[in-house]
């Protein structure tokens, strides 16, 4: 512990760089969360904190990361309601520190079931919506008018099809850790035969 000037103690001094390997990977990890649709600091903060032996504060990651305090608190804010950095009480300490998940798996099945299975949903509830729109349209006096209907309720049937297959598959990915490719290959297949049919 380093004494300080009133006499009270405070934890180890902590280095204000990056080691080279801790920039290398905050940054890949940053450009990949990026890729994903996440803000790219979130990525260079939670590698930060998931290759640090000790939980970190707020102010030592604006000082490792050259980042304002606010965007500190706002990504540890985005982090830590993704379930992805918890708060770490250190005895002796007021200042809130944070640490990053570990458990890579966990992390990922929180995410994919918040984000990506909701948006899964979100399209095949579109889906079903634009079906029902094109009703008037199969029953439509103009041929031309009919058949642009059937080609879209079809095509439209094929895209509600992957997405319930999505989900299905990522339903068993989350709650086995496991993905069975079977029905996939199977649409696969099934969709080239159909487009070899036509």
């Amino acid at each position: 512990m380093v004494p300080s000037t009133d006499g009270s103690e405070k934890g180890p001094a902590r280095r204000a760089t990056l080691w080279a390997s801790e920039a290398i990977v905050s940054d890949m990890v940053g450009r990949l969360i990026e890729f994903w649709g996440f803000k790219r600091n979130m990525g260079r903060v939670w590698a930060v904190l998931y290759l640090s032996p000790e939980p970190l504060t707020a102010q030592e990651l604006r000082a490792v990361l050259r980042l304002s305090s606010g965007a500190v608190s706002m990504i540890l804010n985005d982090l830590s309601r993704w379930g992805v950095v918890r708060k770490v009480w250190i005895q002796g300490d007021r200042r809130d520190h944070f640490a990053a998940e570990v458990q890579l798996w966990r992390m990922i099945s929180r995410v994919l079931s918040e984000r990506e299975k909701t948006e899964i949903v979100v399209f095949m509830e579109a889906c079903e919506e634009a079906m029902r729109s094109l009703e008037s349209k199969m029953t439509a006096q103009d041929a031309r008018e009919r058949a642009k209907a059937q080609l879209q309720l079809e095509r439209i049937k094929a895209l509600l099809e992957l997405a319930r297959l999505g989900k299905k598959l990522l339903d068993g990915l989350l709650s086995t850790a496991k993905l069975d490719a079977e029905p996939l290959t199977r649409f696969l297949l099934g969709g080239v035969r159909r487009a070899s049919s036509l």
